[in-house]
């Protein structure tokens, strides 16, 4: 029971200080699952964010429903995005109740436009560590910079139906590329009993 306290508990934590959501929230994720619990190594994570592009849903939750499936099986899998996802839902159960316009106070929206650029630099940190981790051969910077190139380049420019700029259709179009570039080698067969 312990365990899974303490898996919803360290949810409710990135939950509660993830501001910006997805890729912005790495940083905590890699401070709270990697340095501090060890549950998971940074290569894993990537593996994840790349199924949560792809797959519906909110990066964070599809993180936090991996790690908890990982971790202590479905009921894992339940606790973890419930304690991910409690913190935000709590806030603006509050905010929608006692707080009519919330957006529209010069407050909040100066404090807003000084949490965008605080996440866009925890998002270009993010990008860096990324690159850093992935981007380590020739082939996969070409895949980097062709998809980078289709996703920048307004859609007007290209010679190429629109549909190929969506996430999903990148994402696959990566992930196939990855195969045929970076196909395991076949494991050398197993010596038979009696041999060496």
């Amino acid at each position: 029971m312990k365990e899974y306290l303490e898996l919803f508990y360290v949810f409710l934590k990135i939950g509660l200080f993830t501001f910006g959501g997805g890729y912005a929230m790495i940083p905590i994720v890699e401070r709270e699952l990697i340095k501090k619990k060890g549950w998971i190594p940074i290569e894993e994570v990537m593996d994840y964010y790349t199924v949560g592009q792809i797959i519906p849903g909110i990066i964070g939750v599809n993180l936090s429903t991996f790690v908890g499936y990982k971790r202590k099986g479905p009921l894992g899998g339940v606790l973890a995005p419930l304690g991910f996802v409690l913190p935000g839902v709590t806030i603006i159960l509050i905010l929608a109740i006692f707080i009519s316009n919330f957006a529209e106070i010069p407050v909040v929206r100066n404090a807003f436009t000084g949490i965008r650029i605080a996440v866009g630099a925890l998002i270009l940190d993010t990008v860096i560590k990324l690159a850093k981790g992935v981007l380590k051969n020739p082939q996969a910077i070409i895949i980097f910079l062709i998809v980078f190139t289709l996703s920048a380049i307004p859609s007007g420019l290209l010679p190429i139906p629109g549909f190929i700029k969506s996430p999903v259709f990148l994402v696959l179009s990566s992930g196939r590329a990855g195969y045929i570039i970076f196909r395991l080698k076949k494991p050398e067969s197993a010596p038979k009993d009696g041999q060496s």
